[in-house]
């Protein structure tokens, strides 16, 4: 049987878009209720009836979360122009090698607007 299981994490944090052209209201200084779901896929193990433990999951993800939550994300190696797109893929590098069944990982920047990425 074959599965996918979301974990979803919040974290708050600034950024700024600065490649936007000047006026461009995501060029200024702005925060976000950051909503991220780590998407695993893979087959049931049928000994115990599970992909994955979730806490593999959130264990995964854990110094992820330190690292982003509260913080400027453009102070950040990697998110100097941290856009869902690469806060998406920048998260994704992170989590695979301790994720092999990683599916997606899915950034909620607001209520309405999301970025799935799946790796390149």
């Amino acid at each position: 049987m074959n599965v996918e299981l979301i974990k979803e994490f919040r974290f708050e944090a600034a950024h700024r878009l600065p490649r936007l052209p000047e006026g461009h209201k995501c060029r200024r200084l702005h925060g976000h209720s950051f909503r991220v779901e780590v998407r695993v896929r893979g087959e049931v193990d049928e000994s115990d009836g599970m992909l994955l433990d979730y806490g593999v999951i959130r264990t995964a993800f854990s110094p992820v979360h330190r690292q982003l939550d509260h913080t400027y994300l453009n102070e950040i190696e990697g998110l100097e122009n941290p856009t869902s797109e690469t806060l998406a893929r920048w998260i994704w590098t992170r989590l695979k090698p301790a994720l092999p069944q990683l599916e997606a990982i899915v950034v909620h920047e607001t209520c309405t607007a999301c970025c799935v990425y799946r790796g390149d």
